[in-house]
């Protein structure tokens, strides 16, 4: 069995078939390695398919691709079929992030493979979707963020729409997926069968657009960019100090006072413009003109410290360097050290997740092209010559 039959960690009973590539299988993926889970990462023969497998020293993929085992399976292959097929039998769960035909052309999809292990947990994640018209079309996490509403609503009216500054469909599908197959984990545990989890890219980034889509679909209004504002707490957003920027948000009358009091700006308190919150988003930029005329005479930190002493949640705008030495990231956990063969010890993301007994560990570093291909056929039982047979013909 792996090394991680006997160990402690809150997954270590599961075993996962990683088939996915790119960013939103990986993020699934991640949940299920780090807190123990015996993750099998299957490749190509040749290690093709995965943009993001061409450097795999690369920080994206040693990120990405942590704590797992890895072989490799020519799927276009009978053969590599009927291996899978071996696999599952002894898997709990497996992710795949092809396009849904893909999945039926090669005989692997959940069906098939459900016919195999009744308990099998069959994870989809697709660009649209496993029906519909857009079901075979390509799809990468630009395209949901424009399909999905986040880019008309992102940056300046003047501007055009703007992509934002990471994968928000992507790693959103991820997070979803593996919600979907935790539920139905625990639904396996009252029925005993498995079933088909499904998510995509678009649905995944319509769900985040959470009350700006409401907007829309109870109220009839159609947002539009903001730049930096919120688009209805008023005064909420960046503004300008004497060396910067930095951000600060009200919620309410009270905490709109509490702001006018620590920027000595007794004025705004009374001016009948912004007497309520209808009114200071109606007069959004004359309140925002005001609030900057006061924040430009003290540097970021120190209106960053007067308004948290105040009850005005605020906070500084940092480069990503200056985040990670923010004395409360250290403390969140949030980097984690991990051992390469190659590149020594790497910090990679944690998990934002913290459980009291049994914390994520970060144990491997990702595997080589094939490394574990031989373990794990022989765990399956496979004897020492078939896994020298399918080597020997490329199965493998």
């Amino acid at each position: 069995m792996s090394d991680l039959s006997q160990s402690p960690l809150p997954l270590s009973h599961l075993r996962v078939l990683d088939l996915s590539r790119v960013r939103a299988g990986p993020t699934c993926v991640k949940f299920f390695g780090d807190f123990g889970a015996d993750v099998i990462k299957i490749e190509r023969t040749d290690g093709g398919g995965d943009p993001m497998g061409d450097n795999r020293h690369s920080s994206d993929y040693v990120n990405a691709q942590r704590n797992k085992r890895g072989m490799t399976l020519d799927l276009k292959r009978p053969e590599g079929v009927a291996v899978l097929k071996e696999l599952v039998k002894t898997a709990d769960i497996l992710v795949e992030n092809f396009r849904p035909d893909v999945k039926f052309r090669l005989g692997i999809d959940y069906e098939s493979l459900a016919a195999v292990n009744p308990r099998l947990i069959y994870t989809s994640i697709s660009a649209f979707g496993e029906s519909g018209p857009y079901r075979t079309r390509p799809g990468f996490d630009l395209i949901a963020q424009g399909m999905g509403g986040l880019m008309w609503l992102t940056g300046y009216e003047d501007r055009g729409p703007l992509r934002v500054g990471i994968s928000p469909a992507d790693l959103c599908a991820g997070i979803f997926a593996a919600m979907g197959t935790f539920i139905a984990l625990v639904e396996r545990e009252r029925s005993g069968k498995g079933q088909w989890v499904q998510t995509n890219l678009l649905s995944s980034q319509i769900m985040m657009l959470d009350y700006q889509a409401m907007s829309w679909l109870m109220d009839g209004r159609i947002p539009q960019q903001r730049g930096n504002d919120h688009p209805q707490i008023v005064p909420t957003g960046v503004y300008q100090s004497l060396d910067g920027f930095f951000t600060l948000s009200t919620v309410g009358n009270d905490s709109y006072l509490r702001l006018c009091d620590a920027l000595d700006a007794p004025e705004l308190a009374s001016d009948p413009r912004f007497a309520d919150a209808r009114l200071r988003e109606r007069n959004r930029d004359a309140m925002n003109i005001a609030i900057n005329a006061a924040t430009i005479r003290r540097t970021s930190a120190e209106w960053v410290d007067i308004l948290n002493r105040a009850g005005v949640p605020a906070g500084p705008i940092y480069k990503l360097d200056e985040m990670f030495e923010d004395p409360q990231v250290k403390e969140s956990g949030i980097v984690q050290p991990i051992e390469h063969p190659e590149l020594g010890e790497v910090k990679v993301l944690g998990q934002p997740i913290t459980l009291s007994r049994t914390p994520a560990q970060f144990r491997r570093a990702p595997p080589a092209l094939g490394e574990h291909t031989s373990q794990i056929l022989a765990e399956a039982g496979f004897p020492a010559e078939a896994i020298a047979e399918l080597a020997a013909a490329g199965v493998v």
